[in-house]
């Protein structure tokens, strides 16, 4: 089973356990798997949103609190389970938003800073009511250029964990 982005980021590791993992680890037969991948930050996309919104921590919840949450969510069930705690080797993954080196010059192409800042607050699960200001500022096409610039490109840090039936 895969569970990919199952939840809105900033929801608590406790309720994520007893309204999703819980249930589907549950639903696992003997040797059934569950794969968890979700966002984690720390990358270039990321560096728009806090330009944008200074302070915030929109991936607060990490696999090491989720995995915690779901022992306590599973009790004594637990034990019929493998919840190792992959270190970050083995649970860090990275995608990448590909573009034309030609995109990423000293002039981006207008559908390349709309398509990057599209996937930044589609990642970062940016709610339409905090878009207004930005947008109509212009602020976000500048942030959004400027991670570009720096980095050549965009970026997006995921993490992921099994959950194991035994």
């Amino acid at each position: 089973m895969l569970a990919s982005q199952p939840w809105r980021a900033r929801t608590s590791a406790k309720f994520k356990a007893e309204k999703i993992l819980g249930p589907l680890a549950r639903s696992l037969k003997q040797g059934g798997r569950l794969l968890v991948v979700q966002s984690c930050g720390h990358d270039a996309a990321t560096e728009v949103v806090e330009t944008l919104w200074p302070g915030e921590d929109f991936f607060p919840v990490r696999r090491h609190s989720l995995l915690e949450a779901l022992t306590a969510q599973l009790g004594a069930d637990a034990a019929a389970y493998d919840l190792a705690n992959p270190p970050d080797a083995g649970a860090l993954f990275r995608y990448e938003m590909h573009t034309l080196p030609s995109e990423i010059s000293d002039r981006i192409g207008t559908s390349t800073l709309f398509a990057a800042w599209n996937a930044v607050i589609y990642v970062n699960q940016i709610e339409d009511e905090r878009l207004d200001d930005v947008v109509a500022s212009g602020a976000y096409l500048q942030a959004t250029q400027q991670a570009l610039h720096d980095h050549g490109g965009l970026w997006f840090n995921d993490e992921a964990f099994v959950v194991t039936r035994r």
